[in-house]
């Protein structure tokens, strides 16, 4: 889809919309991500609901993606069961992906349609994790 005239990463929106309405069941998996590597590999995951938290979908993709070697992911999406469509990610999820990726850019909804957001744009005036580690 395309919103603002951007383009956007169509194969991964499929990617989690397909896992959402395949693998989420329930009250325990209730939204799907997905993720492209910068090898052009797509990474999904489920979010795990559970009443002392859980991770959320985007959560599971990035250690989904390491435990395949993966460690750079540039386009990430998450979509709800239902039919919900494309969700944007919550507050926790954000700062991660900044921290872990700080190019990265999520696809989320607007009033054009879907378009893909740095991640930066999505916390403004954030901490940034990396500029309070000492050098190694």
């Amino acid at each position: 889809m395309v919103g603002r005239g951007e383009w956007v990463d169509d194969e991964v929106v499929r990617a989690a919309a397909h896992v959402a309405a395949t693998r989420c069941r329930g009250d325990k998996h209730t939204m799907a991500a997905a993720a492209r590597a910068r090898d052009g590999r797509i990474v999904t995951g489920v979010n795990v609901y559970h009443f002392t938290g859980g991770p959320c979908a985007e959560m599971v993709v990035v250690g989904t993606a390491a435990g395949q070697g993966i460690y750079d992911l540039d386009v990430m999406v998450a979509v709800g069961d239902r039919d919900r469509g494309v969700v944007p990610p919550c507050g926790r999820c954000r700062q991660l992906l900044l921290d872990y990726f700080p190019e990265i850019k999520v696809i989320v909804g607007t009033s054009n349609g879907l378009r893909m957001v740095p991640v930066a744009e999505l916390l403004p005036v954030t901490y940034v994790w990396a500029d309070h580690q000492l050098d190694a």
